[in-house]
């Protein structure tokens, strides 16, 4: 069955952000898939994750997928910094921070005024994007029913961004770099690395022990003939599209995500997670070297209604995005779908 699809650009103007800098003539794009109903109360928002841009994430949705654009209006929102939302590659004075915070400020700017929408039935992210569902619930308290927090957390934890921070310093490396995350021309040989640094933290230890990456290991896996092909067609090409500025500036705002840091919360994240009035599903993947089983364990007692299912999975931080594992698309589709009918 087909259903409608709308898509356009946001022009936000110039936003005053959360460091105090300018972004000038902010623009955020984004895509719907469904109707709105005359209610509008079947809302989800679904911002994008890392390096992510809307056509990506596009594969959950459908009748049978894990967000159904029969039932529900889908908001796909371009996090800024991605190549099609305000980015370094495009903005000649982009900022040196764009927080979550700002993105999210800005996305609830952006839904009032384009649909009318003031309250969201859910608010449903991956990664990144469970980073700023968990900002709406705190931001907007009274505005939003749900979210679905896949693979993410209120506050980007310590080892985390040792990871980020040995990224940003690979591209720091590149004698391309001119300072500030921007550069004289693509710097081909530190993106090279970075997809690398990358491919052994996106999937777990159990992962390749298991041959997953492998066209000869068991089903389902990544189809490639060895390890060098499998690191230049997933990790190196990915990488290597994506302009470094963007990339760069997308890990600062990784960097700093918490929930807690603004003038609301004053950096007291307890008070932050009890400020939420959303019933929140918490996914973490059970291998996932980004967002640790245990950090949402330690959130959850501060959370008035929630519930925490992890995801068994051997894929790390990519079961929570499981285009190639139907096992694990199965979980997160059975369990979101679950708590969409609650």
């Amino acid at each position: 069955m087909a259903w409608p699809t709308q898509q356009g650009i946001f022009d936000a103007g110039d936003l005053t952000l959360q460091s105090g800098a300018m972004l000038r003539g902010a623009r955020l794009s984004w895509k719907a898939h469904g109707r709105l109903s005359p209610a509008r109360d079947n809302v989800i928002l679904y911002p994008t994750s890392y390096g992510a841009q809307h056509q990506d994430l596009e594969w959950l949705i459908g009748a049978d997928g894990v967000l159904d654009p029969t039932r529900w209006f889908i908001v796909i929102l371009d996090m800024f910094g991605n190549g099609l939302s305000s980015s370094p590659s495009d903005t000649a004075d982009y900022p040196s921070l764009v927080t979550i915070f700002d993105n999210v400020q800005t996305q609830r700017r952006a839904v009032r005024e384009l649909f009318d929408i003031d309250r969201v039935a859910c608010v449903y992210g991956w990664s990144m994007g469970a980073l700023q569902a968990y900002h709406w619930a705190t931001l907007f308290p009274d505005a939003v029913d749900r979210i679905v927090v896949n693979c993410g957390v209120a506050r980007t934890a310590v080892h985390n961004r040792v990871f980020l921070r040995s990224l940003m310093a690979t591209l720091e490396a590149a004698p391309e770099h001119l300072g500030d995350g921007r550069f004289s021309a693509e710097p081909r040989a530190a993106k090279r690395a970075f997809g690398r640094i990358y491919a052994a933290w996106a999937l777990s230890q159990d992962f390749y022990r298991a041959g997953l990456h492998l066209a000869s290991g068991p089903q389902h896996n990544l189809g490639a003939p060895d390890l060098e092909t499998v690191l230049r067609t997933d990790w190196e090409d990915r990488f290597g599209a994506r302009p470094a500025a963007n990339q760069y500036a997308q890990l600062r705002t990784w960097d700093t995500a918490d929930i807690s840091d603004n003038t609301l919360y004053d950096g007291d994240l307890p008070r932050a997670l009890r400020a939420i009035h959303a019933r929140v599903l918490l996914m973490p993947g059970e291998t996932d070297l980004y967002f640790r089983v245990a950090d949402n364990a330690a959130e959850l007692p501060f959370l008035t209604h929630a519930e925490m299912k992890p995801i068994p999975s051997i894929w790390g931080h990519r079961a929570g995005n499981p285009s190639a594992s139907p096992e694990d698309a199965r979980f997160v589709r059975e369990a979101v779908q679950d708590w969409l009918a609650r």
